[in-house]
């Protein structure tokens, strides 16, 4: 099908991207305020650095994740916006935006001493940015809730909605502070499981228990018989009466790879306290509370196994009739009419149809459309009468067939009250897909709804962007960054790639067509066969990868070019080279002893190179790494993080972060995971480091793993590629189009391999024409249009053919997210937050820069019927049929597999 000239909008002029600027104590004019041992900095009217020292010995130099702190010029603040007072031993800083109090002399900062004030929208919002988790000595404390760097669900005999999970990289780690009424000894209790690993050992491990600035405790972890087999042991700890912050993680030194289920503080002899009875808690009015808090029967209860909720879970279980919830409501100020703001979500349940579901609210039946699936989340207000003072809100599941929804948060607000928006994350990042079948939880990143965000680099290394040199900061300095955009979650962005860098800009080249599979290929079958079959059918190539079993003499880890699949490897990317191609060759980040390479390698490292894998933070072993690629006749490497254990001993980094530098400085960006340390949890580990992301996003393409081939896993990467470049700040998110392995597979047309339906093959190429990336990918899976029948090979065609039409808009939108933070792939929130309705459809379309409206089809059939919601405010012009649609409206949208729902913003689709 002839598609329609987009040279109009790929037009759009950007400028080139800015240099990163360099970090340092204060831009000329910056407004700092000094109290004691705290320190603020007014960078722009909504953002603030907040530190504390111990000593009074501030940071002034950057360090690894913020890299630009000298971008925000006084100029940027009116002459007299900051003001600045000490009233009553409480320090104010009013910025016009934000107003920040600190309790002067009251030492670190906590949930009790510093809070701030904003404004998201028409809601005032209240927060306290450096507040932690808290336990009371005596009580038991869910692992879960203490922020762990991953949670788990998939193992019994756990209490609370779950545990922590993993511990499989250094740094990992849970905590809290805690208030002992008295000096003296006191113990630590953990409640764990230790059974056979990723690593195949089943054998005693280790975790350390930090209290303050003290040194860690080691902490032996016994084999427990099982994951689902529990077992306490305890560290002794001294402790001075008055406030103190525990944390429990892994060191250097330690083996992680349990899993903690919950934690309490004791005195030495007092037993185990048994999990903490969860009451019903008062909710007040005209304020946001949690629906897991009220009183729950029926079957309804509390539960954490889902994205973009608030504070540590929702209501969930509202599935059979008699299930409710309710609600005491206090401080109404008369006997009237109000509005209860329901925030939900409604996706699939089971083998039901997608489909509104019914819930009373105090016996009236209300009716609650779907949301595009359970991560995504919508607030509705529902009428209701209540006398004054004190009231119950009951909800309620009338029918078996009804309900079937989650509920985040409630609210009695006055009837015309605009609705309130929680403390909840939007989108968030993962370390990678690998396995992931449907859906994976995600960490929280920069953006949240109500508006405001801390981003903690206390952990973040000293860093030069001159020399490229690492220097580990002073131990436990408090040191964060509010942001407090509001609504405006475009300038949350804007300030986020100002502070830590921008998102890389790859060559124009990379936004085009890439072919990559894992099957054994020689330099003949690309010569002779595949890329001979692009161009005779006509379908444009820009990237040709080579997967791993190049190698010699081993095919994993091998790093010579094997010269009987490739016996010229210069004569090879020459030939490239005039294709118009640009290569790649698949490394693993390890080597064999008895590999031809080794014994030099190992000169170059002095000896260093433990068990055939690299320390990259030894700058002897960095050099012997990159010297391995010498011989690669190649554009840029892939690092294909996967079972190999190398890493980084630099404090401060995490190894994703320095390796995919390192191949930024040599290559001009990173093809890789990012965000965590793969190397200690085995293969599939989705652990992300929260410190990751900021650094990640300056250098690195995102390679996002190894999925499941089927339906739910292509409906979650609709969401999940906007919703990651919200979080992070990155724009460049690259996966296997087709997804990896496994799912719906049949047999493929060559030996040894597989292929999809024609269906779901036709449906993830055109999702992936609109991607920051397309990159056709998959384990001995068939991914070439002609491998299939008619209808899906003419709709490849075809989307491949637009993909390369799109690559000058494609580029433009990714020079605007260098320069400006706006990602290619947009939540729709980013340009409509006052919508409800991009909220709850964020899991099902997206703009594509800034005039693409996309609603990739996740459905099986020849045909298939979509809805979509148009943001209000513009005209949107069917892309294929030219139908237009008024902005706010939904419509069903139908296609075959030549067509796909594609909208123009504003504009008559032509052809």
């Amino acid at each position: 099908m002839p598609v329609r000239s987009v040279a109009v909008l790929a037009a759009v002029v950007l400028s080139l991207p800015a240099a990163v600027p360099a970090a340092h104590a204060a831009a000329p004019g910056i407004t700092t305020v000094t109290v004691g041992n705290a320190r603020f900095e007014v960078l722009s009217p909504t953002l603030i650095r907040t530190e504390y020292a111990a000593d009074g010995r501030f940071t002034d130099a950057g360090t690894f994740n913020v890299v630009g702190r000298g971008g925000f010029p006084q100029s940027r603040l009116a002459r007299g916006s900051v003001r600045k007072k000490i009233d009553d031993g409480w320090l104010t800083i009013e910025t016009g935006a934000v107003t920040l109090r600190y309790q002067v002399g009251s030492g670190p900062f906590a949930g009790d001493n510093l809070s701030v004030r904003l404004k998201a929208g028409q809601q005032q919002v209240d927060a306290a940015p450096w507040a932690g988790p808290v336990c009371t000595p005596g009580l038991l404390c869910e692992a879960e809730t203490l922020r762990p760097a991953a949670t788990a669900t998939d193992h019994a005999g756990y209490t609370g909605t779950g545990f922590a999970a993993g511990f499989t990289a250094t740094g990992d780690e849970l905590g809290f502070t805690t208030t002992v009424p008295a000096a003296g000894a006191y113990q630590l209790g953990l409640r764990y499981a230790n059974a056979q690993g990723g690593d195949g050992q089943n054998t005693s491990r280790s975790l350390s228990v930090t209290a303050d600035d003290g040194a860690p405790v080691r902490i032996a972890l016994p084999p427990t018989g099982s994951w689902d087999t529990w077992k306490v042991v305890t560290a002794q700890l001294t402790l001075a009466a008055g406030r103190h912050r525990i944390t429990v993680g892994r060191t250097a030194a330690d083996s992680g790879n349990v899993n903690v289920d919950s934690l309490a503080l004791v005195r030495p002899g007092d037993p185990y306290p048994q999990p903490v009875q969860t009451t019903a808690r008062p909710c007040p009015f005209d304020a946001i509370c949690e629906a897991g808090t009220g009183a729950l029967s029926g079957g309804a209860k509390r539960a954490a196994d889902h994205n973009g909720h608030s504070g540590d879970g929702f209501l969930a279980g509202l599935e059979h009739a008699g299930a409710s919830a309710a609600f005491t409501i206090t401080g109404i100020p008369a006997a009237g009419d109000y509005a209860v703001q329901l925030r939900y979500a409604n996706g699939q349940a089971g083998s039901r149809p997608i489909q509104p579901r019914d819930v009373t609210v105090n016996g009236t039946t209300v009716s609650l459309a779907p949301t595009s699936g359970w991560d995504y989340w919508r607030t509705l207000a529902v009428p209701v009468r209540l006398k004054a003072g004190t009231d119950t809100v009951t909800l309620g599941c009338p029918t078996d067939d009804s309900c079937n929804v989650n509920v985040d948060t409630v609210a009695v607000a006055a009837a015309t009250a605009p609705l309130k928006a929680p403390h909840a994350p939007l989108g968030g990042y993962r370390r990678g897909l690998d396995g992931v079948d449907g859906g994976a939880l995600t960490q929280p990143g920069l953006l949240y709804q109500d508006g405001w965000s801390l981003l903690d680099d206390s952990a973040s290394a000293l860093y030069d962007p001159a020399t490229r040199k690492v220097t580990q900061r002073p131990a436990k300095e408090q040191d964060g960054y509010l942001l407090a955009y509001g609504k405006d979650f475009a300038r949350g962005l804007r300030e986020l790639s100002t502070l830590t860098g921008p998102t890389a800009l790859l060559p124009e080249w990379a936004y085009g067509v890439w072919y990559s599979e894992y099957y054994d290929r020689t330099a003949a079958d690309f010569q002779q066969t595949i890329v001979p079959r692009f161009r005779s059918e006509g379908v444009p190539l820009d990237v040709l990868i080579v997967d791993t079993d190049f190698k010699s003499p081993d095919t994993w880890n091998g790093w010579e070019i094997d010269p009987a699949k490739f016996p010229d490897p210069r004569g090879f990317l020459d030939w490239a080279h005039g294709q118009g191609l640009h290569l790649s060759y698949n490394v693993h980040p390890s080597i064999r002893t008895s590999d031809p390479k080794y014994a030099q390698a190992q000169a170059i490292a002095k000896g260093k190179i433990k068990d055939g894998v690299f320390d990259w933070g030894d700058p002897d072993q960095l050099a012997a790494y990159f010297w391995l690629h010498q011989d690669l006749q190649q554009d840029f490497t892939w690092l294909d993080w996967c079972c190999d254990n190398a890493g980084s001993s630099l404090p401060g980094v995490t190894p994703d972060s320095w390796i995919n530098q390192q191949y930024a400085d040599r290559d001009g960006f990173a093809f890789s995971r990012g965000y965590g340390s793969l190397q200690a949890g085995g293969y599939g580990n989705p652990t992300a480091v929260p410190a990751g992301p900021w650094a990640e996003k300056r250098t690195t393409l995102h390679f996002t793993g190894d999925t499941i081939s089927n339906w739910p896993t292509l409906r979650f990467e609709v969401g999940y590629t906007p919703g990651e470049s919200a979080a992070t700040g990155l724009a460049a998110i690259s996966h296997d189009i087709g997804g990896h392995t496994g799912g719906l597979q049949e047999p493929g047309g060559e030996p040894g391999s597989t292929k999809l339906p024609d269906d779901l093959y036709a449906r993830w190429v055109q999702f992936g024409t609109f991607q920051p990336i397309d990159r056709l990918h998959s384990n001995h899976s068939d991914r070439l249009p002609w491998q299939y029948g008619a209808d899906a090979a003419a709709s490849a065609k075809t989307f491949l053919r637009l993909r390369e039409q799109l690559r000058p808009y494609t580029y433009a939108a990714a020079r605007e997210a260098n320069r400006t933070g706006m990602p290619i792939a947009r939540p729709l929130y980013l340009a409509y937050p006052d919508s409800p309705e991009a909220y709850a459809v964020a899991g099902s379309e997206y703009l594509y820069g800034p005039d693409f409206l996309v609603a990739p089809v996740t459905t099986p059939g020849a045909t298939a019927t979509t809805t979509v919601w148009f943001p209000p405010g513009d005209t949107w012009t069917d892309y294929f049929t030219h139908q237009v649609y008024q902005g706010g409206t939904t419509a069903q949208i139908t296609t075959t597999l030549a067509t796909m729902p594609v909208f123009v913003k504003g504009h008559t689709a032509r052809r």
